[in-house]
């Protein structure tokens, strides 16, 4: 997939989850317009420094979040630790979106849409599919690993189980109003 596709699919995800959200009664601000002749993503100018900004900013009331967003076809199986089911995100971003946590006083999500496809090479059916997350707070903590051979610069991954299930995917697709056929 190029990364013009990617960016395609991750933006769709997006707007499924602020869709949800939104169904939801919250108030959502979408940060991730990129700058695509730059490669360069959404940046949040902190007192001394800039950092990659989160995809969503959400508030409820006096209530309010930061909320990264990815879309994933399926969890991934780890083959070395008895094909657990993972999935992650960027090293680098990971690390931007921990300096948003500390530096701001809105603690920052990160949120899985997992389509329930097949993952590649997988010994099971498919993997699990939702809308799937935790605050940094709480992950930071429980990263299951970190595998340089991925991404730009590595990557970090969480098990399954360490993630919560935020809501089933037809229920993400419904309360955001749209209708998926079924297969």
């Amino acid at each position: 997939m190029t990364f013009a596709e990617q960016l395609k699919a991750g933006q769709a995800g997006e707007s499924v989850i602020a869709r949800w959200l939104r169904g939801r009664g919250c108030t959502v601000l979408p940060v991730y317009e990129k700058i695509l002749d730059t490669g360069k993503g959404p940046h949040l100018f902190l007192p001394n420094e800039s950092v990659v900004a989160p995809d969503l900013f959400v508030f409820k009331g006096v209530d309010a979040w930061w909320m990264e967003a990815k879309t994933k076809t399926a969890f991934t199986e780890q083959r070395n630790d008895g094909r657990k089911w993972v999935t992650g995100i960027d090293h680098h971003h990971y690390l931007q979106y921990l300096k948003v946590n500390d530096m701001t006083p809105w603690p920052v999500w990160l949120l899985f849409l997992q389509m329930g496809g097949e993952a590649i090479g997988a010994k099971r059916g498919g993997s699990p599919a939702g809308l799937f997350g935790g605050t940094l707070d709480k992950l930071k903590n429980k990263i299951h690993h970190f595998d340089p051979r991925w991404g730009k610069h590595g990557m970090d991954y969480w098990e399954y189980g360490t993630l919560t299930l935020l809501a089933e995917l037809d229920e993400v697709y419904n309360t955001a109003g749209i209708h998926v056929p079924i297969n």
